[in-house]
């Protein structure tokens, strides 16, 4: 990936399909091709390879006890029911009856232990490439998020990796077992009567050759069936989220929303028949050529038994041999089709694959260098934040570059507070994303505590960064679990310090279940006031050295704000204290407001010494000073 692209600021609502589809594009363009598919799917069982030797051991032994009743089958014929005296031999049957029926119950001991195996290994392996993916995205830079559809992410952990699992799970027992079955029985085969061996695998290479072509259409439709399955999740996510569901619902698209849903699984479910149905044609020929190879070997030995073409005549072949030849052939017959079946299973998931290792082999553009260090505790420093000529840019739609922020610099000394003021869009948002390296810059130096954030271990420097945004995000969770994420072993004492100061555990305790109340999906259970209370207790459990607050209080109204605000002036304490802020009435108490306007910072200074220049902030202040309360038009 491009490494001077470090994303945007995400848009704050609104959906965009055809730029998320467009960028989705670029992505998958941008990704490394997936050289040696094969040997990097092999790599994934290496952990398990004690198994794997078991398992081939175990299917060498099953395969070869699979031959052994059709040769019993010829000496119970020949020796012990039409033995040369004409009298059946009662003792050799008992012996052969029960030397085969123990090869059929030993060869199904054998096939449980070898499933369970198989099964252990697959899913493990499945299992671990989910962890694995899933790891390397929570590694991924903030803008790889903001231009991919969550849905479409899903879908890689999901359906991706769930679309292998049988394949993962039956590929070793089915390639080695069926292989040596085929190999077995044709040896057998061979060893009863090679002109008859010759009819049965005449037309084994022509078979091969369709085989693999019906192979690489399926694998065509298996990158479109997850493509869709990409889509169908990602509308799924967007429209049944308590968000996407108030959307519709408030413009009232519900018709929409079902139709766009509907469009896109008719395409599914024409896709998903389409992969079933291709090949069936071509394994029906299989089973006809296979099935009817009885019939033929029955005339062929009949004119073989009359001397045809001088290679045989009475006695030149037994009815045993007869028997046990189309008893090894239908050996033949189940797991050659069982390999065709597997052989097209692996180009199909090689389609499966390619999108997973896509997808680990993406780059995060913004990681630790290898000689990152961590923040020394007990720096005096710590809390100080510098921007020296920082200039951060992204391409737009039409892939120029644009400037968010150009040349910007400033200096926030521990425990100061300051704030970014200034019109939507002029790139607040970014200086606060610029500090814990959510994003890159594109030139100059992003500075903490004296170090260039760049030489920091990303961990370490987060852990001295608390966040609170305007769109809180709660998990569907009870309010306390919510808190300790910020702190996995807090203690009740501290989780109700930390809601004290936050100004939230009277309102906790006047609960039904007071911290053990589940909040809902993103807390659409709580009011916005409520919310954005417990996400200020999860910052200070975690208790920071800078507090970054990103409009933090626009979206309440006047009483929420004024109730959020004390407890926010309460969590500034004795920390540094960096607000952007909208409503300029919660900053005009601040050190320092830096006022920024196209991605530039125009002026600075004090509330007081702000108006008394009477620039844009003056005008700013005015503005909001004379426009219309939104409490008088509720």
């Amino acid at each position: 990936m491009s490494q001077t692209w470090r994303g945007g600021a995400p848009s704050r609502g609104g959906r965009f399909s055809s730029g998320d589809a467009a960028l989705q594009r670029k992505l998958n363009a941008e990704a490394p091709k997936i050289p040696h598919l094969f040997r990097r799917t092999a790599e994934l069982f290496a952990p398990h390879r004690f198994a794997l030797v078991l398992t081939v051991v175990l299917v060498l032994a099953s395969a070869a006890l699979s031959v052994a009743p059709p040769l019993l089958t010829q000496r119970i014929f020949d020796q012990g029911l039409f033995p040369t005296n004409g009298h059946p031999d009662l003792n050799m049957l008992v012996e052969l009856v029960a030397l085969m029926v123990g090869a059929y119950v030993f060869s199904a001991l054998l096939g449980v232990w070898q499933t369970y195996l198989t099964s252990t290994v697959g899913n493990a392996v499945m299992g671990s490439l989910r962890v694995r993916l899933f790891t390397h995205l929570q590694a991924m830079e903030l803008s790889f998020f903001t231009r991919t559809k969550t849905g479409v992410i899903q879908s890689r952990l999901q359906n991706d990796v769930g679309g292998v699992a049988t394949v993962l799970a039956n590929t070793v027992s089915g390639v080695v077992g069926n292989i040596v079955t085929v190999i077995a029985a044709f040896v057998a085969m061979v060893a009863l009567n090679w002109q008859l061996t010759l009819i049965a695998v005449v037309l084994m290479p022509f078979l091969v050759v369709a085989q693999r072509r019906v192979g690489q259409v399926r694998a065509r439709i298996a990158t479109k069936t997850q493509e869709s399955l990409s889509d169908m999740t990602a509308i799924t996510q967007e429209s049944l989220s308590v968000s996407g569901i108030l959307l519709s619902k408030s413009f009232n698209r519900q018709p929409d929303e079902i139709e766009r849903y509907s469009r896109e699984n008719g395409n599914l479910v024409s896709l998903q028949i389409r992969q079933t149905m291709s090949g069936q044609y071509f394994f029906a020929l299989v089973t006809i050529f296979m099935s009817s190879i009885p019939a033929i070997v029955y005339l062929v030995a009949g004119w073989l038994l009359t001397g045809g073409a001088g290679l045989g005549g009475p006695g030149a072949i037994t009815a045993g041999t007869i028997v046990a030849f189309t008893n090894v052939q239908a050996r033949l017959l189940f797991p050659l089709i069982a390999l065709m079946r597997v052989a097209l299973d692996l180009q199909t998931s090689g389609a499966l694959f390619a999108r997973i290792f896509e997808y680990l082999d993406l780059r995060p553009a913004i990681a630790d260098t290898p000689d990152a260090a961590p923040l020394p505790d007990g720096d005096p420093r710590l809390g100080e934040v510098a921007f020296d000529g920082v200039t951060f840019r992204y391409p737009d739609s039409r892939g120029e570059d644009r400037a968010t922020l150009d040349g910007v610099s400033f200096s926030i000394e521990p425990g100061q507070f300051a704030a970014f003021v200034g019109p939507s869009g002029a790139g607040k948002t970014t200086v606060s994303y610029l500090i814990p390296r959510f994003y890159e810059a594109s030139s100059g130096s992003v500075r903490f505590a004296g170090h260039d954030v760049r030489d920091l271990q990303r961990e370490s420097l987060v852990g001295h960064i608390g966040v609170v945004s305007q769109e809180t995000y709660l998990f569907h969770a009870t309010i306390a679990e919510n808190l300790r994420y910020a702190k996995v072993d807090a203690t009740p004492a501290e989780l109700e310090a930390a809601c004290r100061a936050a100004n939230i555990h009277e309102t906790i305790v006047s609960f039904p279940d007071g911290y053990g109340t589940i909040v809902g999906e993103r807390g659409y259970r709580l009011s916005g006031g409520e919310k954005q209370r417990i996400a200020i207790a999860r910052v200070l459990l975690k208790d920071p050295e800078v507090l970054i607050l990103d409009e933090a209080t626009s979206a309440l109204d006047t009483i929420s704000e004024r109730v959020v605000q004390q407890a926010l002036d309460a969590a500034s304490h004795g920390r540094t204290t960096i607000a952007i802020a909208h409503r300029l009435s919660t900053v005009v108490g601040a050190d320092v407001i830096y006022v920024v306007d196209r991605g530039r910072i125009v002026e600075h200074g004090t509330h007081s010494e702000l108006l008394a220049v009477g620039g844009a902030y003056a005008r700013l202040y005015a503005e909001q000073s004379t426009a219309p309360s939104p409490a008088r038009h509720a």
